[in-house]
């Protein structure tokens, strides 16, 4: 089994905070096996962290979160980015068009663009997997929910620390049944289900830091872009 990191935010993340090689180096200090890096509507960082994974002894996937009109859909497994705004379908369509694999993290927190409460259950369904756990959801509700979904719909299911400072990458994990370390293993046997997740609840002072933090540096970027 591999443990795999799959939902982490670098500083091109409008609320991110680091750099990629303080991903890498936290994901090798923690004994990962794989990265990815899903910046919010950007992928030139997870290109890089995949480019220079192998020199900490991970796999690096590419990887980007995308801001569908419903709200988040992770993007494993491609080589181009994929435009926010799109419905909910066509950005499904888009990720396997590139052969990616379509995960849906935190699909019942409305709050942080969750998109069950904008799409059918049908639509939910036909994600390749679910994100079950997810460690910023502070009261554990949501991932119960995403949870119960999955394993009533039969769905391969994921975890992911949702990090967006280095500290947190390895919070949570994904345990996958890979026949090899490679990108293509990784992602097949996420696709076949091989998966069962790890975790534990980011503390919550520490996501209070991570969302004031990413708040302002939001605010910078859009002063610096006025002026």
């Amino acid at each position: 089994m591999l443990s795999v990191e799959l939902h982490s935010h670098s500083a091109l993340s409008h609320d991110g905070r680091d750099p990629v090689d303080m991903l890498l180096e936290q994901a090798a200090a923690v004994g990962l096996d794989a990265l990815a890096v899903t910046d919010h509507d950007e992928l030139d960082a997870s290109l890089e962290a995949a480019d220079r994974a192998d020199d900490y002894g991970l796999v690096g996937i590419p990887g980007m979160e995308i801001t569908s009109a419903a709200g988040h859909v992770l993007a494993f497994g491609i080589a181009e980015p994929i435009s926010a705004g799109l419905d909910y379908d066509e950005t499904l369509d888009r990720i396997h068009e590139q052969g990616g694999l379509a995960v849906v993290p935190h699909p019942f927190q409305k709050s942080r663009h969750g998109v069950a409460p904008h799409i059918t259950d049908e639509q939910l369904a036909s994600a390749d997997a679910i994100e079950v756990y997810n460690s910023r959801l502070l009261t554990g509700r949501s991932n119960r929910q995403a949870e119960s979904f999955a394993v009533n719909r039969g769905l391969p299911m994921t975890a992911g620390s949702d990090a967006h400072i280095a500290e947190m990458v390895g919070q949570a994990v994904t345990e996958v049944g890979a026949d090899e370390r490679s990108v293509a293993s990784i992602l097949e046997a996420i696709r076949d289900g091989r998966t069962s997740v790890v975790g534990k609840r980011t503390p919550w002072y520490i996501s209070f830091r991570q969302a004031a933090g990413g708040a302002k540096r939001r605010i910078g970027r859009r002063v610096t872009d006025f002026l």
